[in-house]
């Protein structure tokens, strides 16, 4: 094995940074994705029905329980045999990074399900109810005083799962999607597997710089959201 080379860790940043779009763009979409469904799993998760906490529950708990490389296998070779069987789609030109996406999302909405359903039981119901006997109706009462309060509880939770999220999404070489780690493991390749430590330090320090901006971004969000929901709070009490 060759000595550490600080110069070709310096080279590294220039191999593997023209992929960071790639990545940035599965770590976004997943994360939107994940949310949308799962604060529909979460509201399946806290409704009166029966049958739609069940199936939030078993949806939960079979994605919680499934591996990420497993479940992104499952979905990049069973997904497109679905669709063909059943609705005689062909999906097998499709880019890989969607097939990645969707795996990201189904199995990081079972998680944000739990991190929303959590952040919702905790905010007071009796301010929800002097909103509506105020005259708000229901999705005003949601929208501007559950649903702020929600949003700052969540936020600590939230982040948490982003971070899992982004680890998670560098499993996408595994299935030859060629992101930031595809881009660093053919580059090891090309030099029969040398310089393999100056290669996954770049790709560290990489995930490190992302994963402070997620961090600090949330701080400063959960920051800005409290003072803001403490200032209409003592605005509402002045005014009544």
């Amino acid at each position: 094995m060759p000595p550490f080379s600080f110069e070709f860790f310096l080279s590294v940043f220039g191999e593997i940074l023209p992929y960071l779009p790639i990545t940035l763009l599965i770590i976004i979409l997943s994360i939107i994705f994940s949310s949308l469904l799962g604060s529909f799993l979460a509201a399946g998760g806290i409704s009166r029905s029966l049958f739609w906490r069940t199936v939030t529950q078993s949806y939960v708990f079979v994605l919680r329980s499934t591996p990420p490389i497993v479940l992104l296998f499952l979905v990049f070779y069973g997904f497109p045999k679905l669709l063909l069987l059943f609705l005689n789609i062909n999906v097998n030109g499709w880019q890989k990074s969607v097939f990645v996406v969707i795996a990201l999302s189904l199995l990081f909405a079972s998680n944000l399900a739990e991190v929303f359903k959590a952040a919702y039981l905790t905010v007071n119901t009796g301010q929800r109810e002097a909103a509506l006997m105020a005259g708000l109706s229901e999705w005003q009462a949601f929208y501007r005083i559950t649903l702020p309060q929600t949003i700052v509880v969540a936020l600590p939770n939230f982040a948490n799962t982003v971070a899992a999220l982004i680890k998670d999404a560098a499993l996408a070489y595994v299935i030859g999607l060629v992101d930031m780690m595809g881009a660093g493991n053919n580059l090891i390749a090309r030099n029969f597997g040398h310089h393999s430590l100056e290669t996954y330090l770049a790709l560290a320090v990489v995930y490190w710089v992302i994963f402070i901006i997620v961090e600090q971004g949330t701080k400063y969000l959960e920051k800005y959201l409290s003072k803001s929901r403490a200032v209409d709070t003592t605005q509402s009490g002045v005014t009544a």
